[in-house]
């Protein structure tokens, strides 16, 4: 999870949301790490899991991700859960929730649903004081420059 605050904070330097995601294998190792770039790529599918995702697809050769493990500083919206169920990730784990947009357990629960084909174990709350804190005071700051 530092790793990913690591990530974030390089978005918040590039005038981006921070946050920030990395997938690890069941080794521990590190297959991707990314950073929140929509804004930069003028994509609004490039959140940090996407991302991360798609890189760590890259390096895998391969677009399932079985048994990995995906860490990422806010909790994923509903089109980062629903990639992450693709992906076939194993285990989430996640910082601070995301009341107004979070796909995976405040808005939604699509990553564990029964509902899909693939369940993903989910820990929330790592570092999430420290998540929450990054992104409030960005916004703070945001709100401030207006």
């Amino acid at each position: 999870m530092r790793l990913a605050l690591e990530q974030a904070r390089l978005a918040e330097a590039a005038g981006e949301v921070p946050v920030g995601a990395v997938v690890v294998d069941e080794q521990g190792e590190i297959l991707a790490a990314a950073h929140n770039a929509p804004v930069s790529r003028h994509d609004p599918t490039a959140h940090a899991e996407i991302v991360a995702l798609r890189a760590a697809g890259q390096r895998r050769a391969n677009y399932r991700l079985e048994g990995a493990t995906l860490y990422a500083t806010l909790e994923p919206c509903v089109m980062c859960a629903g990639a992450i169920v693709h992906a076939r990730i194993g285990t989430l784990v996640f910082g601070a929730r995301d009341l107004r947009f979070g796909g995976v357990r405040s808005k939604f629960t699509l990553a564990d649903s029964d509902l899909l084909n693939h369940q993903v174990t989910i820990v929330e709350g790592v570092l999430g004081d420290v998540c929450a804190t990054l992104l409030q005071e960005f916004f703070a700051r945001k709100r401030a420059a207006r």
